[in-house]
């Protein structure tokens, strides 16, 4: 059998996908819009080795097997194959087609190393310091300009807010950063935390347009960098401070607010009552947390997957739950949880718009990073916009607050931060 037709049998013969492969070979509707070319022996060890997307991902960032198209399309339309459910039987003749048991034994390099994650760092105990700022790094620090690039002027690495289907990323990360500032109840004078601030994007939006005393701290060297330069040019020198440090590390109290907009996800279930309650030390009585991170669905199965592809080559360490039991542990540290909203639909329309500033800065992207990084991304960014839609991913933003004396929350009898609709419009 043909190696082509061997993936159309996998895929299935209805799928909207070409096949062309090293030996020749090819299946599928000519001029699809997706291509898929295996082009090499190693991509099809890759793949016999490690079935599912890590073998995929394997195969794809290290150059052996290429798709030719839109990435999410290209997964959109796969993914039928997920589903194919094969006898043992039949797994056995797809092995044999591929070229027999000798396509499992050869020791195929792995991906060059500048994509994958060093095990030196992620050695000892998970969420140490060390390695925490270790598994950052990997992820954060890339490259500014590879950042500008996928993430446009607003250089926010974080779930937008769409106030519109036809908005605009940059509309959509104002939103967001703005729908957080409401939900805080910011006013000028007021002191805010942000943690994991990234590139200072909610620091800087605190400053400007709230007169907000704002410090951000973030483990990523050149995240802090770029977001201390930013601060200078803008004028906000006076207001808007970003360190390069731990969370864990901040000696200031008393603060008014705190947000943490994509920092839960890297802290672990382990660690999670000692962050929620060093964040509620913070706060002055009375101060608010919001907590906006990307969630699981449910809470079954491991919350850690150590060998799958986003370990491997994106975010080593990363950790999700289910938004229940983060409420809960926010609640057992001493927060009163006060409203819960999901924007899932909100971070698949970001991941599209991140997808789609990657393919046209493609070129630069590679020169400045390598092909491989490249292609992690393209990959990665595709694969969780697929997951946001599919409901396999959530995106969860938790309103906390601290509570005074006597219980009192000093929050409106009902949500305020929403905008009035426009007037002549129908509730």
């Amino acid at each position: 059998m043909a190696l082509a037709d061997v993936f159309e049998q996998v895929a299935g013969p209805d799928a909207p996908v070409e096949f062309v492969a090293f030996d020749g070979s090819s299946a599928g509707p000519e001029q699809a819009p997706i291509k898929i070319a295996v082009k090499s022996p190693v991509a099809v060890s890759y793949l016999a080795q490690a079935p599912g997307a890590l073998g995929l991902a394997r195969a794809y960032v290290s150059g052996h097997l290429d798709v030719v198209g839109d990435m999410y399309a290209a997964l959109t339309r796969m993914v039928s194959a997920q589903r194919t459910k094969l006898s043992v039987a039949d797994k056995l003749k797809l092995l044999q087609a591929l070229g027999g048991p000798k396509v499992l034994v050869p020791r195929i390099p792995p991906p060059p190393q500048e994509v994958r994650v060093n095990r030196r760092w992620t050695a000892g105990r998970r969420h140490t310091k060390q390695r925490d700022a270790s598994a950052i790094s990997h992820h954060y620090d890339v490259s500014n300009t590879f950042y500008e690039w996928v993430l446009g002027p607003s250089m926010a690495y974080t779930c937008a807010c769409y106030p519109t289907q036809d908005a605009t990323l940059e509309e959509a990360q104002f939103t967001k950063f703005d729908l957080v500032a409401r939900k805080l109840d910011l006013k000028p004078g007021m002191r805010l935390l942000d943690v994991g601030c990234g590139w200072g994007g909610m620091v800087m939006h605190a400053a400007r347009h709230y007169g907000v005393q704002a410090l951000g701290v973030t483990l990523s060297a050149e995240q802090a960098a770029w977001a201390q330069r930013a601060i200078k040019e803008a004028g906000l020198s006076d207001l808007a401070e970003v360190r390069h440090l731990d969370y864990r590390d901040v000696t200031e109290t008393g603060f008014d607010a705190v947000s943490s907009i994509g920092l839960t996800e890297h802290i672990g279930k382990a660690q999670l009552p000692g962050y929620f309650g060093f964040l509620h030390s913070k706060l002055r009585p009375q101060g608010r947390l919001l907590n906006h991170c990307i969630t699981r669905p449910d809470n079954t199965g491991p919350t850690h997957v150590s060998d799958g592809f986003i370990f491997r080559y994106v975010f080593p360490d990363g950790e999700l739950e289910g938004p229940g039991h983060l409420m809960s542990v926010m609640h057992d540290s001493g927060f009163e949880v006060r409203h819960e909203e999901n924007l899932r639909e909100h971070y698949a329309k970001t991941l599209a718009a991140w997808c789609a500033n990657l393919d046209a800065h493609w070129d630069e992207a590679v020169a400045e990073v390598g092909e491989g990084t490249a292609r992690v991304w393209r990959l990665y960014m595709a694969g969780s916009r697929l997951g946001f839609e599919h409901n396999q991913i959530q995106l969860h933003q938790m309103l906390g607050v601290k509570l005074g004396e006597g219980g009192v929350s000093g929050m409106p009898l009902r949500p305020d931060w929403e905008p009035p609709a426009p007037a002549g419009t129908v509730a």
